[in-house]
């Protein structure tokens, strides 16, 4: 198994036409929920148990978020070392290739599976 141009290619046109699918299922599903409507897990089929949209649940989604920011603001501010990795404060030196090279977090897995591999 090797990567050479051809599955690059086809990985690069995946990779941008993906979420063009995605924007045009989500367009399908909202135009869909707008005709029929959504269906109500309580059973009730009156309106006099059902409030407006707007404005009680845009106020409360706009609160969310703002508390959400507020909140990843001071960690990022606060706790800014908090995720890093301890030996990106050693100085860096170009003549010295660090004796082990780890990844981040998020690709370790790939780098398992790239380590179980024998040749590579």
């Amino acid at each position: 198994f090797a990567v050479d141009n051809a599955t690059l290619t086809r990985f690069f046109t995946f990779h941008f036409i993906f979420p063009f699918i995605i924007l045009a299922l989500m367009m399908i599903h909202l135009l869909f929920l707008h005709q029929t409507g959504s269906n109500n897990p309580l059973g009730l089929n009156s309106n006099v148990d059902k409030i407006p949209f707007h404005p009680y649940f845009i106020y409360k989604d706009i609160f969310g978020f703002i508390v959400f920011l507020w909140i990843l603001i001071f960690f990022i501010w606060k706790f800014n070392y908090l995720l890093m990795d301890p030996e990106n404060f050693i100085p860096a030196n170009p003549l010295v290739t660090p004796v082990h090279i780890q990844p981040e977090w998020y690709f370790l897995f790939a780098y398992a599976i790239l380590r179980s591999i024998p040749n590579k």
